[in-house]
Parts: C-alpha cells; structure tokens; sequence
C-alpha cells in the first residue's frame, strides 16, 4: 500500500469545476471522518486529466488514499494534534501565488473560478487543513524510525537478489568562484536621487501606478502599477520587508537599498500579517570598466588556482563573492538540498558546460546572469562526476540509504494503519464495487 497519498489534492485548485459538477453522498466513514464520492471523484478527474489511462485499480488505489488520510486525519484529532490557523493561511497563499502566476493575475484567477480570492480560500482551508494535518501524523508515526548501515546493506541485498537495482542518472558535483562588478557610487547616487524625485512628484499628485508602469525594473509588477499583492511576512527580503511592513496608510517610504537594487514602496493594505504594497524598483547599471575589472580580477584567481598555488576550495572561500564560498564554492541543489545534481536539474547556464567536462577539470571564464538580473564572471569545477551507472553502495550509498529508510518507515505505517482499523469505527458502502485493496478496511 503507497503510503504517498499521491493522489492527495495537491493541486486543488485545479479541480474546483470540476468537483462542483459531481453529485455528491457519502461513501465511507472513517472513525468521525466522512469519504463522499467528490472525494474520490475530483482526484480521479484530476489523474485523467493529467493525460493518464483510464482504470477501475487506479479508483480503488484513490479510495484507498483518502480513507488512509482520513484515518491519519480522525488520529490525530484523538491525539490532540494540531495545525496552527497561521500555517494553513501560510500553505493557502503558496498554493494560490503558484496558480496566479500561471493565470498571470488575482482577478485572472477570480475570473476563472467565479468566485473572489477570500471565497477560494475559505472553500478550501479545511482542505488544506487536512492535509496538513495528515502530513504531521504521519511524521509522528515514523519520527522514531533510524535505519543501520547493516540494514542498508540487507535492503540492497536483497533488491539486487531480484533483479531490481535502479539504474542512476549522471550527476555532477560543482563548485564556483564569482567574481561581481562593483557598481560605483556616482551610480548608485543617481539612482536615488531619481527615486527620490519619483517621490516627490507623487507627493505632488502623480500617479504611482503610472510612474511603476513607466519606469520600474521590476517588469513583472510594472504590468499591474507595480503592485505585488497581498504576502505574508517572512516572504519579503528583510530590508523590503521591514520597510512594508513600517508604512501606514498610502505613505511611501524612503528609498530603499535591497540585493534587487533600490526601491521606494507604497502601501495599499494591510491585514495582521500579511500587507499588498506597489514599488518602482531600479537596478543601477555596472559600467563597462567595472565590468573588466571584475573578470580581470577573476583571471588573477584563476592563475593562481591553475598553477596549484592555491586549492579552488580555498580560493572560493578567499575571494568569491557568491554565497556559495560558504562552503568552497559547492553549489546545493535547491531540489534536493544536497550538492549533487542531475543533468536536468542543473542551471541552464551551467548544464552546457557541465555535460562536456570531466571530473577535476576546471572551467575557463565566462559571463553570467546572477538571479537578481546583475552581470558577474565566473569559473566552475567539476569535483565529481559519475556517469549513468546500476546503483552501487559505493557511489549511491545515501540515495540507497534513503530507499532502505523510507521503505522501513512504510512498514511502519502499515503496522500502524493495521493496527488502527481494528479500533477505528469504519464503514464502507459499495459504490465502487469490489476493490481487493480495501478488504482490509471492511468489517
């Protein structure tokens, strides 16, 4: 039994036409949780319309899904677990900011369900809660669970007995060294004397939105007069943040120095925690000279690592200017939150050079483009490669240790779940017909 909840409502939102078209009752009852049909309905709907075949198995697997969620659901209600109101707003807003930014606007979105962003969310916050609820005890089931090598090996063992070891992608571990042009202060002092002027004639009754629209390097939220819409705190760069979270009424701020560049902001509205400000952000320009100054740098780095006077991980820590000489220029992968990377996974910029070098070998300079938009040179290390491989405990022990884990903390949850449909009042009516998956859950 996948203990994933895979077809868990994830993507919600999606599905919200959808789930208002189906005639709803109830299907099961777990302890003093209700299954209805839209339950099972909506993820089906959901599975197909992601291009899937149809299938009755895959009915009864989603079935099965939701009674396990409303088991860990109705659980951690006896116990007493819990989820904060401001988690679930916190989740609500992440999940709603991916789907405006595909339908590009709040109203685009309003538009597309009939309904206002407030009535989304109270729609959906038991959802949300639920899940969230889910997702914490079934950690508390598996928080104690350790795995030893000894049982890593066993776990290999025995996937390798019949026949089913992984094949591994390429990965590739890099590390950098960064170089950034230094913007000079009659830049920077241009840039605020023209913000400041900005401020002074929207105190003289121009419009904000108009200015944005017209002048802002922020060309996402210049198509919308330079409005981000409502954030939560926490989500904003602390200098922004601050400055947001400081204003009152439609006052605007001074201007304001962030990694982006500089702003100034004006307050549209706050509620508690969260607050929807607009801002007209410029971005100083790196002179040419600048420009040759930091690769110029950067060659004198690159000779030194070259001719072995220095290692690149001492030199990254010594003179890179990117976050990542914290650890020797190691890059993490943000997906996996550790240093090795898939071809796939790695930034496009990177990959090209990536795919053609070896291991040890250290690339030439190039330009790049940072993620706040500035240019800033570079060199990059391959310190390890290894190429499409059959797992193996030497090269893919943590990948390996991983599996042996979750597949430990599975039996676990299929202890647990055994064990707690014996004492859990359940009662399934026979809407979908006989499903050998969930014999187990009828009494």
């Amino acid at each position: 039994m996948n203990r994933k909840i895979i077809f868990s409502i994830t993507f919600c939102f999606i599905t919200l036409t959808a789930s208002s078209q189906i005639i709803d009752k109830i299907v099961a009852v777990v302890g003093d949780e209700v299954v209805l049909m839209s339950d099972i309905e909506t993820q089906y709907l959901q599975y197909l319309a992601s291009g899937n075949t149809e299938t009755d198995d895959v009915r009864c697997q989603i079935f099965e899904d939701v009674l396990y969620q409303k088991l860990l659901v109705h659980q951690a209600k006896v116990d007493s677990t819990d989820v904060g109101e401001d988690e679930v707003n916190k989740e609500l807003d992440r999940r709603l900011g991916s789907f405006v930014s595909q339908l590009g606007s709040e109203q685009a979105l309003e538009e597309y369900y009939g309904k206002s962003i407030l009535d989304i969310k109270t729609e959906f916050y038991d959802i949300i809660y639920n899940q969230l609820l889910s997702q914490r005890m079934q950690s508390a089931i598996t928080a104690n669970v350790k795995i030893t090598p000894a049982e890593v090996n066993l776990f290999y063992s025995e996937i390798e007995k019949v026949d089913q070891l992984p094949t591994m992608p390429t990965t590739i571990q890099i590390s950098q060294i960064v170089k950034i042009p230094v913007i000079s202060s009659d830049e920077k002092s241009r840039i605020r004397k023209k913000l400041i002027s900005f401020r002074d004639r929207i105190k003289g009754g121009e419009d904000f939105q108009v200015l944005s629209t017209l002048y802002s390097d922020d060309t996402e939220s210049a198509k919308n007069g330079g409005e981000l819409g409502f954030v939560n705190r926490g989500d904003l760069v602390p200098e922004f943040e601050s400055a947001a979270f400081a204003l009152r009424g439609d006052e605007i701020s001074e201007v304001i120095e962030t990694k982006f560049g500089y702003h100034i902001i004006q307050l549209i509205e706050r509620r508690g925690e969260t607050v929807n400000v607009r801002h007209i952000l410029m971005k100083p320009k790196v002179s040419s000279a600048s420009l040759l100054e930091a690769k110029n740098q950067l060659k004198k780095v690159e000779d030194l690592v070259n001719t072995n006077k220095l290692t690149f991980e001492d030199a990254a820590k010594n003179h890179s200017d990117d976050i990542s000489k914290n650890n020797g220029g190691l890059l993490i992968n943000p997906q996996s939150g550790a240093s090795l990377f898939t071809v796939d996974q790695l930034p496009l910029d990177i990959r090209y050079v990536a795919e053609r070098m070896k291991q040890g070998e250290v690339s030439s300079i190039s330009q790049f483009i940072m993620q706040d938009g500035k240019k800033a040179y570079r060199i990059v290390k391959i310190t390890k490669k290894t190429k499409e491989h059959i797992a193996n405990l030497v090269d893919d022990f943590t990948q390996i240790n991983d599996a042996a884990l979750n597949s430990k903390k599975q039996l676990e949850i299929n202890d647990w779940v055994n064990g707690k449909i014996k004492i859990t009042y359940i009662r399934l009516e026979s809407e979908l017909g006989d499903c050998d998956v969930l014999k187990k859950w009828k009494k």
